[in-house]
């Protein structure tokens, strides 16, 4: 592998935009060094590059990426960046815990509310549907699933 990249190969490389790169070195990100007009980027500007992107689907914010890459210490041990990582991992899960459980009780909200009114549809002698009873959001996901499963 070559020591210096083009904007061009590490967007392909990556699988991301030229202007995606462009926005990081705006950051100060990556500092890739210019010949002529050209951007050549270094082995460690593509290191940082996937660390970002590895940050990006961790789902931690630029900011927090930066931070983190911004502690790494090619002379001495990285330990204050590695407990930095797994503090913001740990926050990040419990984020998404609790979106987790928000939704899982919002869809039980939109199940009975379904039945609810289902029911008064039914006490006028209107079915909302064929059959009497309308599928909880637990059995139209499990019906998907196996629909999807079948194709």
């Amino acid at each position: 592998m070559s020591d210096t990249h083009t904007i061009s190969q590490l967007a392909q490389e990556f699988g991301i935009t030229t202007r995606a790169i462009r926005f990081y070195e705006e950051k100060g990100l990556l500092q890739p060094k210019r010949v002529g007009t050209q951007r050549v980027f270094h082995h460690s500007d593509r290191t940082r590059l996937k660390l970002i992107l590895r940050g990006k689907r961790l789902g931690l914010s630029l900011e927090e990426s930066a931070e983190i890459i911004g502690m790494y210490n090619p002379e001495g041990n990285n330990r204050k960046q590695l407990q930095a990582l797994i503090q913001a991992i740990q926050l990040k899960r419990e984020h998404l815990l609790q979106q987790q459980k928000e939704l899982a009780d919002l869809l039980s909200e939109l199940d009975a509310a379904e039945v609810q009114c289902s029911k008064a549809l039914l006490k006028e002698g209107k079915p909302a549907r064929k059959n009497a009873r309308p599928k909880s959001s637990t059995e139209k996901n499990n019906t998907i699933k196996n629909t999807r499963r079948k194709s």
